[in-house]
């Protein structure tokens, strides 16, 4: 956990991610990644000098697999709120729309319920668990798929709902989460997702995988120009 409060602070601290008095809603899904940023942001709030709260919200898609109840137990061990919000995610994506790409799709209805959910609790900011390992692909998938250069913003505000979207795990490798995770024994939620595994972004990572073989340091290399780019967000 030091070392990802380490790398969490620092993305805090260059971003201006956190100030006094926030109340930040942390989106967990129960993955292992969702699951680490509201242990370490519990963490941090216990010695960090800006005082801030935290409540749980996850999007119930309407998958056979989804287990509130362990999401809630997760929340009851760690003294944080938990919210549910039920929806009809799979039934439109899947089932209606019958989406052969659902990723983007499936992303923004979770992020409308997300943000909506965030506003009616009295939140300024919602936290997101994306890693270092998904700064690159979504670079790479830009980049491939949309043929522009860019990846998500370390902090982003939304002029609509008012509220300031969050990712404080950008400087956290998912090697050091896995490793995190299976050290602690920390028991996270089956994947319910049907394209878990089949998506663009699992083929973004089998390349970097792949590029790694032949540069080893081909992920600090993309980092860096990420970094160094005029993507919005990260100058």
């Amino acid at each position: 956990m030091q070392k990802i409060l380490s790398n969490m602070r620092k993305a805090i601290e260059n971003f201006n991610m956190i100030e006094e008095g926030d109340k930040i809603a942390v989106g967990l899904s129960g993955g292992k990644d969702s699951i680490t940023l509201l242990m370490a942001l519990k963490n941090l709030q216990i010695f960090y000098p800006k005082k801030f709260e935290i409540i749980a919200i996850s999007i119930n898609p309407g998958f056979e697999f989804f287990d509130s109840n362990f999401l809630k137990g997760i929340c009851e061990k760690l003294d944080i709120p938990y919210f549910e919000e039920e929806s009809h995610i799979k039934e439109i994506v899947f089932d209606i729309r019958q989406e052969k790409n659902p990723c983007s799709l499936c992303a923004n209805l979770r992020r409308g319920i997300l943000n909506s959910t965030a506003i009616r609790e009295g939140c300024n900011k919602i936290a997101l668990g994306h890693n270092e390992d998904d700064v690159l692909e979504t670079f790479l998938l830009n980049l491939f798929y949309g043929g522009n250069i860019n990846t998500f913003a370390p902090v982003s505000y939304m002029d609509r709902s008012k509220v300031t979207l969050i990712r404080p795990l950008i400087y956290v490798p998912e090697k050091s989460i896995k490793t995190f995770v299976k050290k602690n024994n920390i028991e996270v939620m089956n994947k319910c997702c049907p394209m878990d595994g089949v998506s663009k972004r699992e083929d973004m990572k089998n390349l970097i995988r792949e590029f790694q073989k032949e540069i080893p340091n081909v992920k600090a290399n993309l980092y860096g120009a990420i970094k160094r780019s005029n993507i919005k967000g990260w100058n």
